[in-house]
């Protein structure tokens, strides 16, 4: 299909945008809390797959995941949907390379719990910019929501804040990258939407892509280091098959046709589940403050789906 047919398409498909308002949208937006719910594996696994450089384990685990979306698709009878048009192609180039290069780059110039919270403001972003699209409309319930999911992120954060800046580092400039990544991040969700016709299948060429450019990346910018271990290898493993891979598949389903308001203000649970299982796991004490960003963040999903 090409550029031209790709953007008509979405126009024609518009009356179809109601989905968020039905029983339909149910299933698409259970599936984009999995995405939320796989994300939340991101931090455990990265810590437990060793010291790679970030733009290697990009490539990597994006491989591992264009691998799971491929077979998915030939075992399903759905190879056919593999080729994207030229619009999504873009689309996904942009949110899923652009962000993470954002984001490596932002974490190499500023404090870590700064930009990773400035970065967490990609899901309020998606409230505010799904009032944006046919069909929709911003509500109030939803803001108060994402706003008390993003306190709950600053809550979790709060001691660490000011620490651990690099050395060498440029903050502010850091912070902008950080806010970047939140830009990106919520507009290629948000814009997912206008692409809702074309399959979630196509989804394996920018994965493709974006392994390929992370490598080309991490072979002008990184030492290359391999996994140590067997369980170093297994972890790389498990964040192709789930946060990089099955989680941009169950995201892009949310996103086309589920309830994308309340997809934004539950993604604000990644962070506190993620901390959470690095508790579980040992990797990580337990706080206070993490108790009252899971009070607060059971708040606002309960404030988002009521």
């Amino acid at each position: 299909m090409s550029g031209k047919d790709a953007s008509a398409a979405p126009t024609a498909q518009r009356p179809a945008s109601g989905l968020a308002d039905g029983e339909s949208a149910l299933r698409p937006t259970l599936l984009g809390c999995g995405a939320i719910l796989l994300w939340a594996a991101l931090a455990p696994l990265a810590v437990l797959k060793g010291p790679l450089p970030p733009f290697e384990t990009t490539a990597l685990s994006f491989a591992i995941g264009t691998l799971l979306i491929g077979l998915s698709a030939v075992a399903r009878g759905r190879a056919h949907l593999l080729v994207p048009t030229w619009g999504s192609l873009l689309l996904g180039v942009y949110g899923l390379f652009c962000f993470h290069a954002l984001y490596f780059a932002a974490l190499a110039l500023a404090p870590p719990a700064e930009a990773h919270l400035l970065n967490n403001l990609w899901s309020l972003l998606i409230v505010l910019f799904s009032a944006l699209l046919p069909g929709h409309r911003l509500s109030g319930r939803h803001v108060a929501a994402a706003l008390i999911g993003f306190a709950a992120a600053i809550v979790l954060v709060w001691t660490r804040l000011g620490a651990g800046a690099p050395a060498g580092g440029n903050a502010p400039l850091g912070f902008l990258l950080a806010l970047g990544c939140a830009v990106v991040w919520s507009t290629y969700s948000v814009g997912s939407r206008l692409l809702a016709p074309v399959a979630t299948e196509s989804l394996g060429a920018a994965t493709l892509a974006t392994a390929l450019l992370a490598a080309v990346a991490s072979a002008a910018f990184e030492t290359p280091a391999m996994p140590a271990e067997p369980a170093q290898w297994m972890a790389l493993l498990l964040l192709g098959l789930g946060p990089v891979g099955g989680a941009f598949l169950l995201w892009d389903i949310g996103m086309k046709r589920g309830h994308i308001e309340t997809l934004g203000v539950l993604s604000y649970a990644g962070p506190v589940l993620s901390t959470l299982l690095l508790v579980i796991t040992g990797l990580s004490p337990a706080s206070p403050q993490l108790w009252i960003a899971v009070a607060m963040m059971t708040a606002a999903g309960v404030m988002a789906t009521r």
